[in-house]
């Protein structure tokens, strides 16, 4: 699923600080490989009825080391299933962050994230960073995406944007046989 707008608007589901994968996306649905179905259970571990909830384009908004635990790539993806725009965080865990990249869930780091209230409606820029929260007026910046994260977002994930840029194989085997 491609980022098909730098301007994303939704509700904020608010959550704490070092919530884990596991938290995120259940051990125990790791055998299920179907994004819809890995979407009943986002965010299982910390709000069992946030799947029945969630609206397209909703928001999450976290505290500090969001993702940590494991590296499984099933968080992002299922938050991502269930229909969640972006995650804005104080901090991330490194893997969690490169997993949603990779993925094309988009992803900022903002230190005021306890401006933001759950159930406040908010509007993002992902590419300047500015996190407009609509119900109060207040107007926060983040960390924006960089223009390599918003390529590979817009192409729906890392993997539809090396195909979309990979080298044809002629050229690769033309450079390849000068070299020999």
């Amino acid at each position: 699923m491609a980022v098909e707008s730098t301007i994303l608007k939704g509700k904020a589901w608010r959550f704490g600080d070092n919530i884990d994968t596991d938290q995120i996306y259940p051990g125990q649905y790791l055998p299920i490989t179907d994004p819809k179905e890995m979407a009943k259970h986002a965010m299982e571990g910390v709000a069992e009825d946030f799947s029945e909830k969630v609206q397209k384009g909703d928001i999450i908004v976290a505290g500090r080391n969001f993702g940590a635990g494991s590296s499984r790539e099933h968080a992002p993806v299922a938050i991502r299933g269930a229909g969640i725009s972006a995650v804005i965080a104080r901090s991330f865990a490194r893997i969690f962050y490169r997993n949603a990249v990779n993925i094309g869930l988009p992803i900022l780091e903002l230190e005021g994230v306890d401006r933001i209230s759950e159930g406040d409606e908010i509007e993002v820029n992902l590419l300047t960073g500015e996190v407009h929260n609509l119900t109060t007026g207040k107007s926060l910046h983040a960390s924006p995406v960089t223009g390599l994260e918003m390529e590979i977002m817009k192409s729906g994930g890392l993997l539809n944007y090396l195909k979309a840029h990979e080298a044809p194989n002629e050229h690769t085997n033309e450079k390849i046989n000068e070299r020999i």
